[in-house]
């Protein structure tokens, strides 16, 4: 109901933009770390430890804007889905019967409510 949600397309634009760097980002920093490792193991059999280094010291900070930004990314379009969820509440009101099945509830006494075009339930 959220992605088909005829709310601001930003929000959907945004979501898909990032799960389609998602899907290219996670196997490229995968990839790239991996031959980062490799190339810092291969210095260190060769005796060239500042190499080493500078590849470790590499791959941590790939890893870690990598977690950065799929963290910042996952925690934007949860708030986004808590705000939309909270203001887009479906109620459905059932009575039991006194037979035991469900029966639409008895209309209110007093004046008439205005009528709404949204798909709430006053409870």
């Amino acid at each position: 109901q959220w992605l088909r949600n005829p709310g601001p397309q930003h929000e959907k634009r945004t979501l898909f933009g990032d799960m389609v760097c998602f899907l290219f980002i996670t196997p490229l920093a995968t990839i790239s770390g991996w031959l980062c490792l490799r190339g810092a193991v291969d210095h260190l059999h060769f005796s060239s430890r500042l190499e080493a280094v500078g590849l470790i010291a590499l791959t941590v900070a790939l890893f870690t804007i990598y977690l950065f930004w799929t963290l910042v990314s996952f925690r934007y379009h949860c708030r986004l889905y808590s705000e939309w969820r909270r203001s887009n509440q479906r109620v459905v009101l059932l009575v039991p019967r006194a037979g035991g099945g469900a029966a639409a509830t008895p209309a209110p006494r007093g004046p008439r409510p205005l009528k709404r075009n949204s798909k709430e339930t006053i409870v």
